[in-house]
């Protein structure tokens, strides 16, 4: 018999969400792979397709981050345990 966490995991890929769902955790977990001082200036607001869309407090902290992009979506899968984000659109 499997566990119950084996049962769902298998459903979720069967359904093909379980995508999906890590997608959604990378908003989940922003705020601790980004830090305090970039999360009280940006808000993730959505997933689409494996691109996080972030809204960014100014265009400075817009340009700044686009330099660490790369680093960050390393941050978040390697938080998830697997490469669901591709990319950051900060808006």
């Amino acid at each position: 018999m499997q566990s119950l966490k084996t049962a769902i995991d298998s459903m979720l890929r069967r359904f093909g969400i379980d995508n999906a769902i890590a997608q959604n955790k990378a908003l989940n977990i922003w705020n601790e792979v980004v830090g305090d001082t970039v999360a009280r200036n940006t808000e993730p607001d959505r997933v689409e397709h494996g691109v996080i869309i972030v809204k960014v407090s100014s265009p400075t902290w817009r340009q700044e981050l686009y330099f660490q992009k790369k680093e960050i979506i390393q941050k978040i899968n390697n938080t998830i345990g697997k490469k669901v984000i591709r990319d950051i659109r900060f808006i």
